[in-house]
């Protein structure tokens, strides 16, 4: 099985095919359809708090500002015309989160609510990111439809000057940049992508005026339409059975198979939901994490596709306390797990698919985690219809696009609308001035876009020295976890206990010291490496750069020790209440 995962990954290796994000030429593909353009004067104000981003990072950084801190202003700065982040550019049908509700879903016990379903729609999930945009105020002086142009710190004062591409220009006390990652979307890099006549989208910026019909489907302007997807991933898996129900003929083009396993969503029991008691979802999400990070827990409180194999890991490892294993043993251990996982996997497809072609082309051949699992009831099921062709590339992907279709394996496949399902700008590959969109000038002109050049320094992801009163909430030299919202709240979390202790003591800068952003680098370069052979093996992808894994800057990854402990460090430093690693003091000049 090694060897025929290591011929999959071969085959997808040195194609030639590669991404291009939607600027210049291809801009439109990442325009907002959602748009409400409308006019307002320049702001030239005065506030608390900055905070760019208004998604779930951005939320939850407001949330817990105003439950931890004294702040009258804090304005959340973005460039969609809502709140929402991802939840609301991505308004594709079918759209639905694949971690489940009840510990995705951030801040219901503050806000008195229990979702619906296990696995919520986007629409509950963007109708949740308003509802705590409105509970905590953050409407209020919220600058939405803006996108920030510079972020530049004054010393004397310390103030950070605030330009925007509405001619806004304002003063901030603090700021913080919460710009997500499922916001920006890329492009295959094909040729003739501008010779397409047929009309063209990409997932993330959904085309209702062309498709019909919205987010629960009915896409009646489809009917007769010759429809194609390029992109079997995490979006494909929720669009395809979609456009299925609608397209005259779809065409679906794959470079490599997801792992995709059951869902089972479901509504959500009233008697359950009224059986809670307080501090029910911060112990669920606990759980989860916990769970899924491979520690053994007593109780599964989610029991998902997520929980099942990480669970069977766990039961093969040593319990806390107990004989360490032999690391090779150990690995061999997990390794045989994971196999036993993906054939799982592998045997519901030849369970759901009837021709015995289309299923071989479907069957995933790699470890478990080189791509994000996906989870769907009916996706598989597609593949059965008499109007859904599966062009499988066998990991060449397409070769071009002509005026009147896409060419694959040397046959051309006319059709008359193509959505691109190939994915977002990859945190860990973009620089992150790039990906936001402007730079952040700091102490003495130093821009952020130079001190990160040769990759990322900070102290635990959230400060950088030379930048202060700024946080970042980001996954460089942070802990990632499959549940993100998990990460953003306990890094909102610290964020807003460090301004409170600041605060409670008097001072209004707060800055990353040399000394202790030097030490966690270090603490990031030893443990970066740890994945590597293991991505290295993984067919290419997204999270281990396109089969390129060791040209991502090590300074760039997530915390190595694993995001457990990344938050145990955390937690540690807010109960020690000492603001280790941060310099304190006041602006040299008083101002208002």
């Amino acid at each position: 099985m090694r060897a025929r995962y290591r011929e999959e990954r071969d085959k997808r290796l040195g194609t030639g095919r590669g991404y291009q994000y939607a600027r210049g030429d291809f801009a439109h593909y990442a325009a907002d359809p959602n748009a409400a353009g409308h006019v307002r004067e320049p702001v030239t104000d005065e506030v608390d708090v900055t905070v760019v981003g208004a998604g779930l990072g951005g939320l939850l950084v407001g949330a817990r500002l105003r439950e931890q801190c004294d702040f009258e202003t804090i304005r959340l700065v973005d460039a969609a015309g809502d709140v929402g982040g991802t939840w609301y550019w991505n308004r594709f049908p079918g759209l639905r989160c694949d971690v489940e509700s009840y510990v995705y879903m951030p801040l219901l016990e503050e806000l008195g609510t229990v979702p619906a379903e296990k696995y919520a729609s986007g629409e509950d999930i963007l109708a949740h990111c308003q509802a705590v945009a409105r509970h905590y105020g953050l409407y209020r002086d919220a600058l939405l439809g803006t996108s920030v142009t510079e972020l530049r710190w004054d010393e004397p004062t310390g103030f950070w000057t605030v330009t925007t591409d509405r001619g806004d220009r304002f003063r901030s006390r603090y700021v913080c940049m919460a710009i997500g990652s499922l916001h920006r979307p890329k492009l295959p890099e094909l040729p003739g992508l501008d010779e397409f006549a047929g009309h063209s989208f990409h997932a993330a910026r959904w085309d209702y005026d062309y498709t019909g019909g919205g987010v629960q489907g009915s896409l009646e302007h489809l009917r007769d339409k010759r429809v194609g997807v390029v992109g079997t991933g995490a979006t494909a898996v929720q669009i395809i059975p979609r456009l299925a129900e609608a397209a005259g003929h779809l065409y679906v083009f794959q470079r490599t198979p997801s792992a995709v396993g059951v869902r089972a969503n479901r509504p959500t029991d009233p008697a359950w939901a009224a059986g809670l008691q307080p501090g029910w979802q911060q112990r669920r999400m606990d759980n989860f994490h916990l769970v899924t990070s491979g520690k053994p827990q007593d109780e599964d409180l989610v029991q998902d596709g997520w929980t099942e194999i990480t669970a069977k890991l766990a039961a093969i490892l040593p319990r806390q306390g107990a004989a360490p294993a032999d690391p090779a043993e150990a690995a061999a251990a997990v390794e045989h797990a994971d196999l036993l996982k993906m054939e799982e996997i592998r045997e519901r497809v030849a369970t759901l698919v009837h021709d015995p072609a289309t299923a071989a082309a479907l069957m995933p051949y790699y470890r478990m985690f080189c791509k994000r699992p996906c989870f769907h009831d009916g996706y598989l099921e597609t593949f059965n219809r008499p109007d859904v062709t599966l062009v499988d590339t066998e990991g060449r992907g397409v070769e071009r696009l002509t005026g009147a279709g896409v060419l694959a394996g040397g046959r051309e496949y006319p059709v008359d609308c193509l959505v691109f399902a190939s994915g977002y700008e990859s945190e860990f590959a973009v620089p992150y001035v790039e990906r936001a969109g402007f730079d952040v000038i700091g102490r003495d002109g130093l821009r952020l876009s130079q001190k990160w050049a040769e990759g990322v320094r900070t102290l635990h992801g959230l400060q950088t020295h030379g930048f202060p009163n700024c946080f970042v909430l980001a996954k460089a030299q942070s802990g990632l976890h499959v549940n993100a919202p998990y990460m953003l709240n306990e890094q909102s979390r610290h964020l807003a206990h460090v301004l409170a202790a600041a605060r409670k003591r008097g001072h209004r800068v707060v800055e990353a010291s040399a000394a202790a952003e030097r030490e966690w680098v270090e603490e990031i370069l030893r443990l970066a490496n740890r994945n590597l052979d293991y991505a290295e093996l993984c067919t290419p992808g997204l999270f281990n750069n396109e089969g390129r894994p060791g040209e991502l800057h090590l300074l760039n990854a997530s915390y190595g020790g694993g995001s457990v402990a990344f938050v145990d460090i955390l937690r540690r430093c807010r109960e020690d209440d000492v603001l280790a690693g941060i310099e304190l003091r006041d602006p040299t000049t008083s101002t208002t």
